[in-house]
């Protein structure tokens, strides 16, 4: 029997150079049984989670474990993996941390679930939902822990709330001299980066830190880039002991729908890869007065209102916008903007999903809805931001140039330069080539 490698030899530091192989190579016999489907080179595509699974949880054990997770949290067997970990005598799981929507995923946009005790595991879950560094920290010795898993599948967009959690916690955990682990998922929509980058004054819930709109990069890449690039800068300064388990078999040129991966809806408004391929861009419908399609069967996908009609449509595909088209559709929100009324509007189709553009196509989808008197921009209740599109789009620049009559082409050339410097910034943390 081949002794445990130690935990020091497991963890990695979390500068630039950090965990740059797979820190369970073990055997092909240890490897979960998989098939495989669209992963690089024809293996098989292999999470994080099940990669660290596979050797037993043993870079856990003899720790005080508090877990960072949500429904998506899931092993390729579809069993959840702080299940799995809870059920593991030699392992110690002090807690469970919830983010946006909940650990268990009963709540809804911009809600969380308070503190309670989890009836399948008997773990007590924290709320954590909008908890800064400090009241994380606060959490986390509450629950007595020294490391913290995070897993949780992002939809690799600034906007989207988890990875401000997961920044939260590395800060947290920093902070209380504990370590950093994650699980490493696919980014469902590749290595494309694209959109502004978020200015001075215009942090919040929905953009903490000045990455850009569209980062191209898995959360366990983003945070070997906050490790490196943010936290020295956050309070006191400093890094977080960070480990990064890192997903097998796996290109970003590869997409959701090929991975052979389950797709487990990471909130109740992304439920379909296809989803989170046109969020990337139609998330900007959350800052109008049109209806983004919460409260259908297509969020993000379908986006109109009661004024807009037919010409939308043909307005849009006479654009010829590569690698998608525009199918004239109504539909009538179940609840969220325009509950109850028909909405006339698009479906957005995605028909090539290497040349599709989410964030230059929300800007021509924008300049085109603008064209209708009745088009506003959402108010905010913030006197000094009034405007929701400026925290969505990281400033006012994208509301100004719209409402100057600027062209698609001179609003997203605004950003190119931003695109290029952050590409160069991200290179020495990427993890997948």
């Amino acid at each position: 029997m081949t002794a445990a490698p130690s935990r020091r030899s497991l963890l990695a530091s979390g500068t630039a150079a950090a965990v740059a192989t797979p820190l369970f190579a073990g055997s092909a016999a240890a490897a979960p049984s998989t098939r495989a489907v669209g992963g690089h080179g024809g293996r098989p595509v292999v999470p994080g989670a099940d990669v660290a699974a596979a050797a037993g949880w043993r870079m856990l054990r003899g720790r005080k474990v508090g877990v960072v997770s949500n429904p998506t949290g899931v092993l390729r067997d579809a069993s959840h993996v702080v299940d799995s970990m809870a059920a593991r005598d030699e392992l110690r799981i002090m807690g469970v941390f919830g983010p946006e929507h909940g650990f268990r995923g009963s709540a809804q946009a911009g809600e969380s679930e308070p503190e309670f005790k989890d009836p399948r595991t008997g773990l007590t879950v924290y709320d954590a939902y909008g908890a800064d560094g400090a009241k994380m920290a606060a959490l986390f010795r509450k629950a007595g822990v020294d490391t913290i898993v995070f897993d949780i599948q992002d939809v690799g967009v600034r906007f989207y709330t988890y990875i401000w959690t997961m920044y939260h916690a590395m800060v947290a955990a920093r902070d209380i001299g504990a370590s950093f682990v994650v699980l490493d998922r696919p980014n469902p929509i590749g290595r494309r980066a694209d959109g502004p980058l978020l200015r001075s004054g215009f942090a919040s819930g929905v953009g903490l830190k000045p990455i850009i709109q569209q980062h191209g990069m898995t959360v366990g890449e983003l945070a070997r880039y906050f490790n490196g690039e943010l936290l020295p800068q956050e309070g006191e300064g400093g890094r977080v002991e960070l480990e990064v388990v890192q997903v097998r078999g796996w290109s970003p040129r590869t997409t959701a729908q090929q991975t052979g991966l389950p797709w487990v809806p990471p909130s109740p408004n992304v439920p379909t890869p296809d989803t989170a391929t046109a969020y990337a861009g139609t998330g900007y419908f959350e800052g109008t007065n049109l209806s983004e399609g919460r409260g259908t069967t297509l969020p993000f996908q379908f986006i109109g209102a009661p004024f807009l009609d037919h010409h939308y449509s043909d307005r849009l595909n006479a654009l010829r916008l590569p690698g998608v088209r525009f199918r004239e559709g109504y539909f009538v929100p179940t609840f969220s903007k325009h509950q109850g009324k028909t909405c006339a509007g698009v479906q957005l189709l995605v028909t090539d999903p290497a040349r599709y553009q989410a964030v230059p196509t929300a800007v021509a989808m924008l300049r085109e809805a603008m064209r209708y008197d009745d088009f506003a921009w959402r108010k905010d209740a913030d006197p000094k931001r009034p405007f929701w599109i400026d925290k969505l789009s990281g400033s006012p620049r994208l509301r100004e140039m719209l409402d100057a009559g600027r062209s698609t082409e001179e609003v997203t050339g605004a950003w190119r330069s931003e695109v290029r410097d952050f590409e160069r910034a991200r290179r020495q943390y990427l993890l997948y080539r």
